[in-house]
């Protein structure tokens, strides 16, 4: 182990160990104070994870390389998947598309988030193969976790989300009235959403903080990730989390390495209401090239996927911008970690998407490409 290694993660054993992980070690070598353990295989591509406060575990499947049967799913006891709310809404298909209502079904789904209301929500890019927005397509879904069925769709129209956009990943405030999307698309942005009128608002369109970062190449398996026309990465605006009391939205483009914030109190006020909201915005630091985010509920660290080191990291971002990510697990089959989730026990869920084995940059691949999620495990202690 390089010396630069071992002190990154002594550096990090007393933020970690303060929030329940312990520093394993092995004689001199330190080791990462968690490991992984696999929930779940699947045959298609998944993108996002959420676990309700029933445990309850479900997972979405993009509409990127290959039209699968299945759009949302929850997660059985033994990794098995099922089609979730119904078939019904699941039903939509590229064959099918105008024979089917593109607002009544599943087109493209990039997130799933249950909320601390017993609700499930689906956020819809609507956008197959992360191409053209598939019009009425892009769409916010509640589902009753009580009775499974869909009881709320908000639909996005051109002035939420314009043809080019990408709706990424979305969270909820803590009295359940008002949801904060990402736009990952050509143009990104964030939306401030009322659940209650479904009334929606594009914030921040355009504004560095919500844009790819000029010049940074993305990198996978240690060389740049590039489709065979030379094009890279270019997702903008991607992870989102909510601080643990809720008054600050913090999110970052993966094509890119800085973290962003800004007051919730301000997004729904002047943000909502239409007003500039930029001069609000606080650089926060740097996470590297990230994807998910996630804020522990007890703990108030931020979790983050960082596809470059197969890894999960953490920070503490209640002591300041200073605070730096630290490896919290690293694993050669953590490919690409996209989005986590928290179970009601404090278990920490990642699902991994495999960005870089996709046919868009190894045109070799199969089009349905197998995934997984997992369980992050603290390290037996020795």
């Amino acid at each position: 182990m390089s010396d630069r290694r071992l002190a990154a993660l002594l550096a990090g054993a007393a933020l970690l160990a303060s929030s329940g992980w312990a520093l394993a070690q092995d004689g001199a070598d330190a080791k990462p104070p968690a490991s992984v353990v696999k929930v779940a295989d699947f045959p298609h591509q998944v993108t996002g994870v959420t676990v309700s406060s029933g445990n309850r575990i479900f997972v979405n499947f993009p509409r990127w390389t290959e039209d699968s049967p299945v759009s949302v799913a929850e997660v059985g006891k033994d990794g098995s998947i099922k089609a979730y709310p119904d078939d019904a809404w699941n039903s939509w298909r590229n064959a099918r598309k105008d024979e089917l209502s593109a607002g009544e079904h599943f087109v493209c789904v990039q997130s799933v988030v249950a909320d601390g209301q017993d609700r499930l929500w689906v956020l819809d890019a609507a956008a197959p193969a992360q191409a053209l927005l598939v019009p009425g397509g892009a769409k916010l879904v509640g589902i009753d976790l009580a009775t499974n069925k869909v009881v709320k769709t908000i639909r996005f129209d051109e002035t939420a989300a314009p043809q080019g956009s990408y709706l990424n990943d979305v969270r909820f405030t803590a009295d359940g009235r008002h949801a904060f999307i990402t736009d990952s698309g050509a143009k990104g942005a964030l939306l401030v959403v009322d659940l209650e009128s479904g009334k929606a608002t594009r914030v921040l369109d355009g504004d560095p903080s919500t844009q790819v970062e000029k010049g940074l190449v993305v990198e996978a398996d240690g060389k740049p990730l590039r489709r065979p026309d030379g094009r890279g990465v270019e997702f903008s605006a991607d992870g989102i989390a909510l601080s643990k009391d809720g008054q600050y939205l913090y999110w970052q483009a993966i094509k890119g390495t800085k973290l962003h914030r800004i007051a919730t109190k301000t997004l729904l006020g002047d943000g909502f209401a239409g007003k500039d909201v930029s001069g609000a915005v606080e650089a926060f630091g740097e996470n590297g090239v990230a994807d998910g985010l996630w804020i522990g509920r007890e703990s108030g660290r931020m979790y983050v996927t960082a596809p470059q080191d197969d890894a999960v990291k953490v920070r503490d971002v209640e002591v300041g911008a200073g605070s730096r990510p630290e490896i919290l697990v690293q694993d050669p089959r953590l490919r690409w970690p996209d989005t986590m989730s928290e179970g009601p026990d404090g278990t920490l869920y990642v699902t991994t998407s495999h960005i870089q084995d996709m046919s868009f940059f190894k045109p070799a691949a199969p089009a349905s490409l197998p995934t997984e999620l997992w369980r992050i495990e603290r390290a037996a202690s020795r």
